[in-house]
C-alpha cells in the first residue's frame, strides 16, 4: 500500500558526498537558483529542476482527447476491482456485503504496534477498535447513502484519530491506520456507521475507509451526483489553492483545494455583482458542499481568483501537461496516505493524472498490476537488460513500479532516465562500495539507473512494471 515502511534508494555514487555549499551559476535553459544549490543525490543539477529542460518540442500533442479519456475510465472502472462507479451501488447492502467492506479495511494487524510515545498497543486497545467498527449493528438489510466531502479529510483503518505505529519506527512519518484521503467534492457512498455515530464507512471511487461524519454532507443521491457530474467546472491544477476569505460563511472562506479537485462554476444574476460584501468581477465563482445544521447536504457559493492556478475544465493530456503539473508538487513533504496535508508516491501520481481527467486506483499494488494502459511487466531479479532498454525508451508521463512504489519519468538526460516520486528514504552506495542512508522525505528528482535498492540488489533488479497510461 502507498510506500512501504522503511522503503529506500541507493545511488551508486555520490555528486556532493560533503553537501557543502557553492555558488550557483546559470543553468542550462536559463534556469538557476539565486541562493546556494546544495544536492546529496547523483546527478542532479539545477538544470533538472526546471519543467522546462524536460518538455521537448513534441510535448504538446494530444495523448488522449477527452472523448477517449471518458472511454479509458469507464473501460478501467468495469475491469479493476480496486476502481468503483459509486453512483451504481444498490440503495442498501445485505448483511454479508457489508461485513465484507469493513473487513477489507479494518482488520487486527499481525505485527506489533505502538502509539506515537512509543507505548505498546495491547490487546485491549485492539478490542476497543473492534468494538467501535458496531457490527451489532449490522441488519439483514443496511441503506446506503450518498455524501459528498466538505473538506480534506484523512480516512483510516478503524475509526478513530488514534495515531499507530510499527514497533521499530525510528519516525513518525508512516502512521499505520492512515490510509488516504477526501477531497472536497468527492462523492462517497455511506455504509456504515461506527459505534459512536462520529465515524462513516466510505465507498470512495478508488478506497473504502472510515471517514469522519463530520466531514460529509449527507444528501440525496441524485443531488450528490449532478454535482460531480457537471459540465462546466473549475478545475484546479496548482498543488493547492484557497478560497477568497469571506466573513460570512466560514465553511467556504479560505477553504484549501488540492490539485485535481473539480468545482462547478455558478454565477447566479443576483450574485453576479455581490458576493458576501465583495465584487467578484476579478473572481471566479463556485458552488462548494456543506452541511446544514443537521449535517445534510446543502450549497454555497465561494469565490477563487482569477489568478490562482486554475483552469476551466480538465487540462489538455500531453507529455507538456504531465511535466508542468509533475513539478508543482517539487519540494513537497512526504506525507504517507496524505498525510501532514500532503500525499505519498500514489498520491502524487493520481493527483497529477486526475487533471486530466483519468482515474486511477489508490495504492501502488493496485495501480502495478491492474490492466490500466499499456503494461510491461518483469520478474524480479529478472530481464535486467530488457528493463534498462525499456527505461532508456520510456516517455514522460510513464510509471515505473518496485514493490510499494512508483517513479514517474521525466525523461533522458546526460545518457541516463530521470524520474519524479514522492518518497521517504533513500540510500546510496559510495565509491568504496558501503551504503550511504539519507533522507529525501519528498517529492523529489533522481536518475533511476544508478539506483541500488539494497546491498545486494538494484533498483532495476526490483522493477516489476512499466505503464503508459494511454
Amino acid at each position: 500500500m502507498k510506500t512501504s515502511l522503511g522503503l529506500i534508494y541507493t545511488v551508486a555514487a555520490l555528486s556532493c558526498i560533503s553537501c557543502t555549499t557553492t555558488p550557483s551559476a546559470p543553468a542550462e535553459n536559463g534556469f538557476s537558483f539565486e541562493d546556494s544549490f546544495v544536492s546529496d543525490v547523483i546527478d542532479v543539477k539545477e538544470k533538472h529542476l526546471s519543467p522546462a529542460y524536460w518538455i521537448k518540442p513534441d510535448a504538446d500533442q494530444i495523448i488522449l482527447t477527452a472523448a477517449q479519456i471518458e472511454t479509458f475510465n469507464a473501460q478501467n472502472i468495469a475491469a479493476d476491482d480496486t476502481l468503483n462507479d459509486v453512483r451504481a451501488m444498490s440503495d442498501t447492502l445485505n448483511r454479508e456485503d457489508l461485513l465484507s467492506h469493513i473487513r477489507s479495511i479494518s482488520k487486527i494487524p499481525g505485527y506489533p504496534r505502538i502509539y506515537t510515545d512509543g507505548t505498546t498497543v495491547t490487546e485491549s486497545d485492539f478490542a476497543r477498535y473492534e468494538a467501535s467498527l458496531n457490527l451489532d449493528g449490522i441488519t439483514a438489510d443496511n441503506p446506503v447513502r450518498f455524501a459528498l466531502a466538505v473538506k480534506r479529510t484523512s480516512i483510516r483503518t478503524y475509526p478513530t484519530d488514534d495515531l499507530l505505529f510499527s514497533h521499530d519506527a525510528t519516525d513518525r512519518d508512516i502512521e499505520r491506520f492512515q490510509e488516504s484521503t477526501l477531497f472536497p467534492g468527492d462523492a462517497v457512498a455511506v455504509l456504515h456507521e461506527s459505534a459512536d455515530g462520529k465515524w462513516a464507512l466510505i465507498q470512495s471511487y478508488n478506497y473504502t475507509a472510515w471517514a469522519p461524519l463530520s466531514d460529509l454532507a449527507i444528501g440525496p443521491r441524485e443531488s450528490v451526483f449532478d454535482y460531480v457530474d457537471a459540465d462546466n467546472f473549475l478545475l484546479i491544477t496548482g498543488d493547492k489553492v484557497s478560497t477568497v476569505f469571506n466573513p460570512e460563511v466560514p465553511a467556504v472562506s479560505e477553504l484549501s483545494l488540492d490539485m485535481g479537485v473539480r468545482v462547478p462554476l455558478s454565477r447566479p444574476d443576483a450574485l453576479s455583482t455581490n458576493l458576501y460584501g465583495q465584487n467578484p468581477y476579478l473572481n471566479h465563482m463556485v458552488l462548494l458542499p456543506v452541511r446544514d445544521a443537521a449535517g445534510a447536504l446543502d450549497f454555497k457559493h465561494a469565490l477563487i481568483q482569477r489568478k490562482a492556478d486554475v483552469h476551466v475544465g480538465y487540462l489538455p493530456y500531453t507529455q507538456s501537461n504531465i511535466i508542468k503539473q509533475a513539478f508543482k508538487f517539487l519540494g513537497e513533504r512526504y506525507g504517507w496516505g496524505h498525510r501532514y496535508h500532503g500525499r505519498d508516491c500514489t498520491g502524487f501520481v493520481s493527483e497529477v493524472y486526475r487533471t486530466f481527467g483519468i482515474v486511477m486506483p489508490r495504492n501502488s499494488g493496485d495501480q502495478r498490476d491492474g490492466d490500466i494502459g499499456i503494461n510491461d511487466r518483469y520478474k524480479k531479479n529478472e530481464d535486467q537488460a530488457a528493463k534498462i532498454e525499456r527505461l532508456k525508451q520510456a516517455s514522460p508521463g510513464d510509471l515505473v513500479y518496485i514493490p510499494g512504489h512508483v517513479l514517474m519519468v521525466l525523461g533522458q538526460s546526460d545518457g541516463q532516465p530521470f524520474a519524479i516520486h514522492d518518497v521517504h528514504g533513500m540510500r546510496y552506495k559510495l565509491p568504496d562500495g558501503t551504503l550511504y542512508s539519507g533522507t529525501l522525505n519528498g517529492v523529489s528528482i533522481t536518475p533511476i539507473l544508478p539506483l541500488e535498492f539494497n546491498s545486494t540488489e538494484s533498483y532495476v533488479d526490483r522493477i516489476l512494471s512499466i505503464k503508459t497510461v494511454r
